[in-house]
């Protein structure tokens, strides 16, 4: 008898260290915001062979598969009010730097890769506040035409902390949701599938929920719901430096459960509904989260990351994946992700071993 407990105790140890305590949801997000050549501006035609060296390691994990190291680039960034004044200067057309072209967006494409542009960044908030204080639903018509010619989605990036013009951005969204596309009669309405690739339609917050307080009240409790969703979902962006494993699963929570002692509260956001972001480039270095997974961020969270529960809003555990800032250049004085220093190491192990899907599936809605 006491053989034949001993192997049932035995037994149930096994179980519960094969067993996980939740299940862990496949991510449907792993994706780069880029950068280009030049610090983010894209103001110069890219020549595609010099741009195919530079950037091979995203359409190629280099292990013999074929496949892309993600599934989402995020051509980063335009200008909100060149965008609604159809600027044409010597580093843009029709509002557009000269470097998204549909050979950019095409190289992505034809690999499976999901193609978006991103409006604004920190660099450009004074020029969203004009943007919008000036005609917010031309510029939502400007967006949406230009995510149709190309074929991309479009990802909002406003980072203004103090007096973020709320109303005047919610005028924006309708514009963009309300275009219809002559050319083909294409609306740009929410559209879960996907298939609609203008229609995906996206917002930036802070780390947590401490930074850009009153757009993560607005988009959360507004515009990402599970129930009634208007912007596709929220990508958590960097925070001011790299975090450790801690710090990075801190500020992701805080969107999970939201602050309620904040007056007026944030409510909960579905782990569904948003990415957490990672830097692959730190200073004059690349960073592990970019040469080598088993040392990496996405490598120790990514259990979190795939069992995180909901709490308060969603039924679904886990979030929809990760970002990663940025590919090429991101800036004047840090490295590139270009040979020597490319990441597939990093990245590429990391779509190998969540076994990314490619191309990016219908998204998860609650």
């Amino acid at each position: 008898m006491p053989n034949a407990m001993s192997r049932l105790v035995l037994l149930a140890v096994v179980l519960l260290a094969i067993i996980p305590l939740h299940a862990q949801t496949q991510m449907q997000i792993y994706g780069a915001w880029h950068c280009g050549n030049d610090a983010c501006t894209w103001s110069t035609v890219r020549d595609m062979t010099d741009f195919d060296t530079k950037n091979h390691w995203l359409i190629d994990r280099a292990d013999g598969s074929g496949l892309p190291s993600v599934n989402l680039v995020i051509l980063s960034f335009v200008n909100p009010l060149r965008l609604l004044n159809k600027t044409n200067d010597a580093q843009t057309v029709n509002g557009v730097p000269k470097g998204m072209t549909s050979n950019i967006v095409n190289y992505f494409a034809s690999r499976n890769i999901r193609v978006m542009l991103s409006i604004g960044g920190i660099t450009y908030t004074k020029d969203w506040d004009t943007a919008l204080d000036t005609n917010p639903t031309q510029l939502g018509i400007n967006a949406a035409e230009l995510a149709h010619q190309l074929g991309v989605g479009i990802e909002i990036d406003y980072e203004e902390n103090s007096s973020p013009r709320l109303s005047a951005l919610q005028t924006f969204i309708t514009g963009y949701r309300n275009y219809v596309y002559p050319v083909d009669g294409k609306g740009t309405q929410f559209d879960p599938t996907g298939a609609n690739r203008a229609a995906r339609l996206t917002i930036d917050l802070a780390a947590g929920d401490r930074w850009l307080i009153d757009i993560c009240r607005q988009a959360t409790s507004t515009w990402l719901t599970s129930t009634a969703p208007v912007l596709d979902y929220a990508n958590a962006m960097v925070p001011n430096k790299q975090p450790n494993t801690s710090g990075a699963e801190t500020n992701w929570q805080e969107h999970i459960d939201g602050k309620p002692q904040y007056s007026p509260p944030i409510p909960p956001l579905a782990p569904a509904k948003f990415t957490g972001s990672l830097y692959i480039v730190t200073g004059n270095r690349p960073a592990p989260e970019c040469t080598n997974f088993s040392s990496s961020l996405e490598n120790s969270t990514g259990t979190y990351v795939r069992t995180v529960v909901p709490n308060g809003a969603g039924v679904t555990s886990g979030m929809l994946g990760y970002m990663f800032w940025a590919a090429e250049c991101q800036g004047t004085r840090t490295i590139c992700t270009t040979p020597p220093n490319t990441c597939q190491g990093g990245v590429g192990v990391g779509a190998k071993t969540y076994n990314i899907p490619i191309p990016m599936p219908p998204l998860r809605q609650n």
